[in-house]
């Protein structure tokens, strides 16, 4: 028997196969390094950025599952099945309503949260926002005297008498606008340099609440990583004492460790809860091709119910203002 070398076209198509088989190995490096990463809540200053963009990545990692699958590489196709289902269940639940959303009965409470981009934002349009869906309480943050005298020109305080200030200029200043009337009322200066507006609202038929209007430092750099992990961290608890609602601008997602730390204490994300946990709030920026993350949040302590959220733009802001329907217990 002659033995002979395979034909010269054999050659190349076998080269071939192996190289498209190194690549579509390659393209699985990014998602293994990835998930780990938003799981353990590695800080290292770019990844804190990345980061938020986890729910697009999720959606990419099944393009090397099909790859895998239509060009039956079986061993790649099972890990990269195995890749994308753990992105699942990281980012999945947040289009899923929860079965669990609080309690169903008691007084409803509407809050809203928008950020004013150094208090240009259009104050005719959220006004009209509060007045349309009924607020309650409105949280605002990056709030300064121009966007305070904006607001009060639009007929804010006609609609929300009784208010907690702090203005500021450029990004600090922050705000509590209520329908109701507070019996504690202050603010505070985050070490991130932000102002918190925070008051006990007293809600008719159902006590007393605690809201606050967070905006804790943002991670734009490697240098100010620890203090927007430290802003997060020094957040009010749910935990005990009188039940507890803070919203606004938290700079972070649910795939940030810190702001799933700040939840677990005893609050629910109000968007999460309801199954609108994907909808962006921020971005893009200026004009720059950024994908929309979703850094703007109600958490709402396991005490209060949660009912339906909605997420409106808002004209000369970079960020969307978030509206939920919370049902706090009667007394």
């Amino acid at each position: 028997m002659t033995i002979t070398d395979a034909p010269p076209a054999a050659r190349p198509a076998g080269r071939r196969r192996i190289v498209w088989t190194g690549l579509l190995w390659l393209s699985l490096i990014p998602a293994v390094i990835w998930l780990p990463a938003r799981t353990f809540g590695w800080d290292a200053g770019f990844w804190v950025q990345l980061l938020a963009f986890t729910p697009y990545v999720a959606i990419w990692t099944l393009l090397p599952v099909l790859a895998a699958l239509a060009t039956r590489r079986w061993a790649a196709a099972a890990v990269a099945a195995l890749i994308a289902f753990g992105f699942a269940l990281a980012t999945v639940p947040r289009v899923v309503a929860d079965g669990d959303r609080g309690p169903s009965s008691g007084v409803e409470l509407r809050v809203m949260t928008t950020n004013m981009l150094f208090g240009g934002a259009d104050a005719g349009e959220i006004v009209r926002l509060v007045r349309d869906n009924a607020v309650d309480v409105l949280a605002v943050q990056e709030f300064t005297e121009r966007g305070q005298q904006a607001l009060q020109a639009a007929g804010l305080e006609q609609v929300l008498p009784f208010n907690q200030l702090a203005p500021e200029w450029g990004a600090s200043g922050s705000a509590l606008y209520s329908r109701y009337d507070f019996a504690e009322q202050a603010s505070r200066r985050n070490d991130g340099g932000f102002q918190q507006a925070h008051a006990t609202v007293q809600v008719p038929g159902a006590g007393t609440v605690y809201v606050e209007s967070v905006h804790p430092l943002a991670p734009s750099s490697r240098d100010v990583v620890s203090g927007w992990s430290a802003d997060l961290a020094d957040q009010v608890p749910a935990a005990g004492g009188l039940p507890k609602v803070l919203l606004g601008d938290f700079n972070a997602t649910l795939d940030h460790k810190p702001l799933r730390d700040l939840i677990a204490t005893g609050y629910r994300d109000a968007a999460d809860a309801v199954g609108k946990g994907w909808i962006g709030t921020w971005g893009p920026y200026d004009g720059d091709p950024i994908p929309p993350v979703t850094i703007d949040h109600v958490l709402a302590d396991d005490r209060i119910g949660v009912k339906d959220v909605q997420v409106h733009s808002v004209k000369d802001s970079d960020h969307r203002a978030v509206i939920a329907w919370l049902t706090v217990p009667a007394t």
